[in-house]
């Protein structure tokens, strides 16, 4: 990593987000036009305003660069440095005004996840790691908990509907009747939380690299563990997580290798 600057790099996602949220909070508090994609989830034209404001940002710093985004996708994966960027991930959320979304931006290097910035505009929250400079927010360094053990861990659940549909499911169930507390933040916000030591781990079936690239790098900066659900770790085709403090992450992984 002495190679590049990701100093620099992280300014210009920063500066990025900040862009992007203006514009985002800007649609929130007024009205916009709804459009359902082929997958049958939302899009506005903030989703798609916001995303090239932040393209455009990053392709001003970094014109060779490429980037991968939520809208208008990418032209070429296969570059030295790639840019993940989903500009409104909770879009459901945003159109139904509950504040539950965020913007994400993730630097890749040679495939290894670099960077990450996630910004939640409605909640004013604003989260960020490099890779070897740690997780921070506005508070300062971020750090997981010590927390080892399901009987005292606090999980959260994300999206699991495939493995509601899964052999793993009963093994879920074990979990979740072991542990302290059960919650299902879903999003951002529960990985903001287990980053700051708020919560134990995080479980999620149906995701995209898109969503938790960024997150990804901030939950392993603060200590965390962060791999799919078969304790892999993650690539552009990565569809679920398993992310958790160091002992509970190999806890978790047994007990769900359970089926």
């Amino acid at each position: 990593m002495n190679d590049i600057n990701l100093k620099d790099m992280l300014a210009t996602a920063l500066q990025a987000a900040s862009s992007a949220r203006e514009l985002i909070l800007s649609y929130y508090d007024g009205n916009f036009d709804i459009e359902i994609k082929a997958d049958q989830t939302p899009v506005t034209v903030a989703d798609r305003g916001a995303e090239q404001i932040i393209r455009n940002i990053i392709s001003a710093a970094y014109p060779e660069h490429g980037i991968f985004g939520e809208e208008f996708g990418a032209d070429d994966k296969d570059t030295e440095f790639l840019w993940l960027v989903d500009p409104i991930d909770g879009t459901k959320s945003f159109v139904k005004r509950y504040g539950m979304f965020s913007t994400q931006i993730a630097l890749m290097h040679h495939g290894e996840l670099v960077l990450g910035v996630s910004c939640a505009p409605a909640m004013n929250e604003l989260v960020w790691a490099t890779r070897g400079g740690g997780a921070h927010d506005a508070n300062g360094r971020l750090h997981v908990s010590e927390v080892g053990s399901i009987d005292a861990a606090s999980i959260s659940t994300g999206n699991i509907q495939s493995l509601a549909a899964s052999k793993r499911w009963p093994a879920l169930g074990r979990v979740l009747a072991r542990c302290n507390r059960s919650r299902g933040y879903g999003d951002y916000y529960h990985y903001h939380r287990l980053a700051a030591g708020q919560l134990d781990a995080v479980i999620e079936s149906d995701v995209n690299i898109l969503d938790i690239a960024a997150l990804y790098v901030i939950v392993t900066e603060a200590g965390g563990v962060f791999t799919d659900l078969d304790g892999q770790a993650l690539n552009l085709d990565t569809r679920s997580v398993l992310a958790a403090t160091p002992k509970l992450h190999a806890s978790l992984t047994a007990e769900l290798a359970r089926v």
